[in-house]
């Protein structure tokens, strides 16, 4: 399986970049990223200082702590949310029991259920799942990234005559949810929306 160890050659670069990205409105301070991560606090000071130089990051010091977070505007941002998404929880749980799941042709995740933003609505779809999958196995993966996160997540399973059928025919439900601003963690986006 695909991990960010296969391009970045620092397993402490890694962490962060994982935590920062996979908590995108979170702030941390040197040593809560320690605890987080669990490495060595001069091995976490100088990957700080690293992606902060490179604008990854930016620090702020509020009394004697300083405070990282990730910086939004970052020309990579969102590739590097991308690559978090399918190499950390519920996206490389997905990828690794793709097999169980029957033959899944398309797995996306929101925008928002990436950067762990709340809903718009209660409706708002998180995930849109297409192909023949097993059920039981999605629901139960699911399930354990809802105890993870302490909410429930909001997907859509559609087999992929059912996805063909409603995109031919514009349906709104389906259109909404292709309208938003996506990650792919299975299949292709151009075949996906094209």
């Amino acid at each position: 399986m695909a991990d960010l160890g296969d391009i970045i050659t620092s397993k402490v670069r890694i962490k962060i970049l994982e935590l920062f990205l996979s908590n995108t409105k979170e702030m941390y301070h040197v040593r809560g990223v320690v605890r987080e991560i669990k490495e060595e606090i001069n091995a976490v000071r100088r990957e700080l200082d690293r992606l902060e130089k490179a604008g990854i990051l930016k620090k702020e010091a509020r009394g004697n702590r300083l405070y990282y977070w990730a910086r939004l505007d970052y020309e990579f941002f969102g590739d590097l949310v991308s690559m978090v998404a399918k190499t950390k929880s519920l996206g490389a749980e997905l990828i690794a029991n793709k097999t169980k799941m029957g033959r899944v042709n398309y797995v996306m995740f929101s925008g928002r259920f990436v950067r762990r933003k709340e809903r718009k609505r209660d409706d708002d779809v998180e995930i849109l799942v297409v192909g023949d999958v097993v059920l039981p196995e999605l629901a139960a993966l699911v399930r354990k990234e809802e105890s993870k996160r302490g909410k429930e997540i909001n997907y859509t399973v559609m087999s992929r005559d059912e996805f063909d059928f409603r995109k031919k025919r514009r349906d709104p439900f389906l259109l909404g949810i292709l309208a938003g601003s996506r990650v792919m963690i299975i299949g292709d986006e151009e075949e996906l929306v094209g």
